[in-house]
């Protein structure tokens, strides 16, 4: 799997919004459209985009999926999403539409027999979301930490046929101060399934670190709020595809 760099957007309200470490109540809205976001980083040459539907992440069920279904319909690059996917109806309808890969989170803990429900059901369509926090997964849209630590549920989901992880930093999210890179790499080298990095990026040499991190198993990197506020253009932000 190359690196990919793959820009979010994330959706609360129906407006597209950063969080700052995963708080549902310090929140930015830099787009009252969502769709017309991920129209733009497709046009800027992303080859794959990050939705999050916030707002099913915190009531666990699907609250913006029209908007996803529109992001879908609206850009021709593969539209990987989670937030609030936690049955195989839920899914199954994400995965009907269009969308190349869903992110499962919060039912890799509570249900992980439904995981496996879906994995079966979608073999290599199904990703993990690991968000950590002090190394313990955090679930519920970051609300709850768990007792669980994040590498050992990831070798658990690598039984269950996850075909990749997407590994948040909760402590680094949308706080401008790059990715905790000890954590990522740790988390990268005790698996065999291929990592995505989310959280914490905000420049070039960011992106460079992890991209060199790729012979540990990091795959790509999500990037969010840097994109939005202007510090890292994604233009510049994809050559690291290319490196």
């Amino acid at each position: 799997m190359a690196f990919q760099v793959i820009p979010a957007v994330d959706i609360q309200g129906g407006k597209a919004v950063r969080l700052r470490q995963g708080r549902q109540d310090d929140s930015t809205v830099f787009d009252d459209s969502p769709v017309e976001v991920a129209r733009r980083f497709a046009a800027e040459g992303a080859t794959r985009i990050h939705v999050v539907d916030l707002d099913g992440a915190f009531s666990g069920k699907a609250v913006n999926e029209e908007i996803i279904r529109r992001i879908v319909n609206a850009v021709e690059c593969p539209v990987q999403m989670g937030g609030g996917v936690r049955n195989y109806e839920i899914a199954a309808r994400y995965l009907g539409a269009g969308v190349s890969r869903i992110i499962l989170g919060t039912s890799i803990v509570r249900n992980p027999e439904e995981v496996l429900r879906i994995t079966k059901a979608y073999p290599g369509k199904v990703a993990a979301g690991i968000d950590a926090k002090d190394g313990f997964v955090a679930i519920r849209g970051w609300v709850e930490v768990t007792g669980v630590t994040a590498v050992d549920l990831a070798r658990q989901m690598e039984e269950n046929g996850i075909s990749c992880f997407i590994y948040t930093d909760i402590s680094r999210d949308g706080m401008m101060e790059g990715p905790n890179f000890q954590s990522i790499r740790e988390f990268a080298r005790g698996l065999s399934t291929p990592v995505i990095a989310s959280g914490g990026v905000s420049t070039m040499e960011d992106l460079a670190t992890l991209g060199e991190m790729e012979s540990d198993g990091v795959c790509g990197a999500v990037i969010g709020r840097a994109i939005y506020d202007g510090s890292l253009s994604l233009a510049d932000a994809l050559t690291q595809e290319r490196q």
